[in-house]
């Protein structure tokens, strides 16, 4: 029951400060990376959030790839790393009526999935925003597990990373969906813990997006022995 008031809680107060993100981003265009930050420190301390980081952070990467089960694996991510981040998102979250702004303003990258000329404009805005040196960040499972285990990934992080030649570190992100379950509309403090793997240089010729999907299914699955035990 507690967990369902604080998730009632935490669903308002997001409403509310995403809002006020939103316009405060298209206010000061040239700060929107830092009202981010702003906004990204404040949800791991109202949550109760504690991190437990294993491995290094590889910020001269292109793309980092991680897992996906909660909305929170935004907020964890935009916590530790320094640069402006490009999420990749889907198109309907980028069409939501005012709240799609989040995608727009800080200008992030949509997709849609149903457009057959969606890689092309994909790889066109990557392209963009690395130009600028903000680093790429995707979900290879293309959407949210049931924190679980991995979803088979889907094969456009690995297009995108071998026709641009991207140096990639994965990331698998453990806990968060236990912590803010937007489905549930639960939320209960602890530990996020989050190990990097690596970073790998994509190749085509190369098995590197199989053997990284490989790796971190093994670590995934090693953590949650640990939460099992």
């Amino acid at each position: 029951m507690l967990s369902r008031i604080r998730g009632i809680i935490v669903l308002i107060q997001f409403s509310i400060t995403v809002a006020i993100v939103i316009v405060a981003m298209y206010i000061f265009r040239n700060h929107t990376h830092k009202i981010i930050k702003f906004w990204m420190n404040i949800q791991i301390y109202l949550l109760g959030i504690k991190l437990e980081i294993e491995g290094e952070l590889d910020e001269s990467s292109d793309l980092v790839l991680m897992n996906h089960q909660s909305l929170l694996d935004i907020v964890v991510m935009e916590y530790i790393h320094s640069k402006d981040l490009a999420w990749v998102a889907k198109k309907e979250i980028s069409d939501l009526f005012f709240f799609g702004h989040i995608i727009k303003a800080p200008r992030m990258i949509s997709i849609d999935r149903e457009n057959k000329a969606g890689m092309i404009h994909l790889l066109k805005e990557i392209k963009d925003r690395l130009s600028k040196n903000r680093p790429i960040a995707m979900f290879p499972e293309g959407t949210r597990s049931d924190g679980n285990k991995l979803i088979k990934f889907k094969s456009g992080a690995a297009m995108v990373a071998n026709k641009l030649n991207l140096k990639v570190q994965p990331a698998v992100i453990i806990n968060t969906r236990t912590i803010l379950d937007s489905k549930k509309l639960t939320a209960t403090p602890g530990i996020v813990k989050v190990v990097f793997l690596d970073s790998i240089q994509a190749d085509k010729k190369t098995d590197w997006f199989a053997q990284v999907e490989k790796n971190m299914n093994e670590v995934f699955d090693k953590e949650m022995k640990k939460y099992d035990s």
